[in-house]
């Protein structure tokens, strides 16, 4: 361990201390930053899409100003409706899910919980941030190229992704663009993940043991490990990608493909090489996504129940688990591609074995919550409103761990409602979470309590309109990318697809909410009534509101405690602070 300096002083200038900061806390406000924006770009596309779906032919005022050739008359081609799909799966997953909770989370509370000054590479800190939102605008740049973005969805399956433009709109330059800055996007992550590993194993101060840091803490440290390899494996395969497309390689084509009755001037690639190489990553994502969350939630649920978890250890373990399983798992997005029965057990039964540390953590959770009085405010709310999310998407998952199952739902709207909700809607709870929790001491003022319940109201109901009718389409036969319902068996479903239409403008209006809250309270909110306003008692809140440049002033901390020391009998107050020497006997004491 090591609590020494990082060895650079307070900026002095606006562009030091707000532009190219090296300041942790300065990196993970741009990072919120950088993800608010992409949210919104997101949720606007989705949307247009589901506008679309629900009125097939309603003229969309101005989309005709976004693509001419895709919305000629303002009405969406069935080629540019899949190219938003295309963007809004993208962004979503990549600059969002990503961002916000690990990143963003990570970078401005991770160095406070460890009782560190600061990251050990500042300099690699601020290039992560800046060759992510360099990978941000070359993502969006594909919208100004002439055939726009790509069609191929965010898993930009061989081998359309790989022939050029021969194989539709944006297929040529599209693609191009969105290979370039999902790899660049992958070294910011890579340059993220390595101080991540470093300031939790090295940078912990005195008396900070690793089982003495906060779950959300280990839930950073935990995706950290995950990003390092996951990324570094989607990096060369988006290289390989962009080299097909460049250079004439067949990485990913195979021999005698034919395309417009040409045979294409390819040979030797393998169109299944790049979904191993995708899903090898993907899989791990969906945990990369969600694991900072499971460390907010319980980080946030703990605080407000006053009581520790059941098993803080049992805890760490299960999200450790996710993360070694998640690369055993990744076969199961593949039992469609003609693989061996045999391959497919080999993937089905790990899968099935996965929900065993999931299903402990939820256990854990549901017990912890039994009997507590918990505090209601809007972090609290978000945090249950997680726990739902992630229960209800997971046990459709069941069902899809199953190859003659999922043989059938796996090109239907089925797996996108599962993977809405475990991993789009609960993440996206466990961001709004934290941001209620963790706003005061980031901004040093209160956020509106009405209006962050009202916000959560909305969301909850909203979410399950939307993403529950997803599995019933699945089932009716709905398939996920069709953009027109004209199949007799479709046309009675075109009802539904109107429904969650209504339902998904509704849900996302309720997030502007969020966003004048966020804003107007980060200005105008009331201050927060002092350095410690949940009564917490990990390290964030010992530090002064907002925290000093070196985040603990002249004095650095020293820890005595277990992070979540609550309602311990004998002791002075409700609850015990890491930094204070007070002994008592507590059970969930470190031995």
């Amino acid at each position: 361990m090591s609590a020494h300096a990082v060895g650079h002083g307070a900026p002095t200038s606006f562009i030091r201390k707000h532009v190219f900061s090296i300041d942790h806390k300065v990196i993970g406000k741009q990072y919120y930053a950088l993800a608010l924006v992409a949210a919104v770009v997101g949720m606007f596309l989705s949307w247009l899409m589901r506008i679309h779906l629900g009125w097939g032919s309603f003229a969309i005022p101005g989309l005709h100003l976004l693509s001419s050739s895709g919305a000629p008359g303002d009405v969406m081609t069935p080629e540019y409706y899949l190219q938003l799909m295309t963007m809004h799966g993208t962004i979503m997953v990549f600059f969002v899910l990503t961002t916000a909770p690990f990143a963003a989370f990570g970078n401005f509370f991770l160095p406070i919980q460890t009782g560190a000054e600061d990251m050990p590479f500042p300099h690699f800190n601020m290039m992560s941030f800046w060759v992510t939102f360099v990978a941000f605008m070359v993502m969006v740049a594909a919208f100004f190229v002439p055939d726009g973005p790509s069609l191929g969805g965010w898993t930009q399956y061989a081998p359309l992704s790989a022939i050029g433009a021969v194989g539709g709109p944006g297929q040529g330059w599209g693609v191009v663009f969105w290979a370039t800055s999902i790899g660049i996007f992958c070294i910011g992550q890579l340059l993220g993940s390595l101080n991540f590993i470093t300031t939790t194993l090295d940078m912990r101060c005195k008396g900070m043991s690793l089982m003495r840091l906060p779950l959300s803490a280990w839930g950073w440290f935990i995706t950290s490990v995950m990003g390092l390899t996951a990324f570094a494996v989607l990096m060369p395969a988006c290289i390989l990608l962009i080299l097909d497309h460049l250079a004439g390689t067949s990485f990913f084509i195979p021999t005698g493909l034919v395309i417009g009755d040409h045979v294409l001037p390819h040979s030797g690639g393998s169109t299944l090489l790049w979904q191993h190489l995708f899903w090898f990553f993907g899989h791990p994502e969906v945990y990369i996504a969600i694991v900072p969350g499971m460390g907010i939630v319980s980080h946030v649920l703990i605080t407000n129940m006053r009581r520790p978890m059941l098993s803080h250890r049992v805890l760490i373990y299960s999200m450790a688990a996710l993360a070694v399983l998640s690369y055993m798992v990744y076969g199961h997005h593949m039992f469609v591609s003609g693989m061996n029965p045999v391959s497919s057990l080999a993937f089905s039964f790990p899968t099935l074995v996965i929900t065993i540390p999931s299903t402990i953590i939820v256990l854990i959770w549901l017990g912890s919550l039994y009997g507590s009085k918990l505090r209601i405010n809007s972090a609290s709310l978000f945090s249950l409103g997680f726990v739902s999310m992630f229960i209800s998407g997971g046990v459709s998952g069941f069902f899809l761990a199953q190859p003659s199952l999922d043989i059938m739902l796996h090109a239907t709207y089925f797996v996108v409602g599962h993977f809405h909700l475990v991993m789009g809607v609960a993440a996206m709870f466990g961001i709004f979470a934290g941001t209620y929790f963790w706003f005061p001491k980031m901004t040093g003022r209160m956020m509106n309590e009405t209006l962050g319940k009202a916000h959560f109201i909305l969301s909850f109901i909203g979410a399950y309109c939307i993403f529950m009718p997803f599995h019933y389409l699945g089932i009716a036969g709905n398939v996920r990318r069709y953009q027109a319902f004209t199949d007799d068996y479709l046309i009675p479903l075109v009802p539904v697809h109107k429904f969650i239409t209504v339902a998904a403008l509704v849900t996302g209006f309720a997030q502007l909410i969020f966003i004048y809250n966020l804003i107007y309270s980060r200005f105008k909110g009331p201050h927060a009534p002092n350095d410690n306003p949940w009564q917490g008692t990990s390290l964030e809140w010992s530090t002064t509101t907002p925290p000093p440049h070196n985040n603990f002033g002249a004095t650095m901390p020293v820890v005595y405690h277990d992070p979540y020391q609550y309602s311990v009998e004998g002791a002075a107050a409700d609850y015990i602070m890491q930094t204070s020497a007070e002994k008592v006997h507590s059970p969930d004491e470190e031995k």
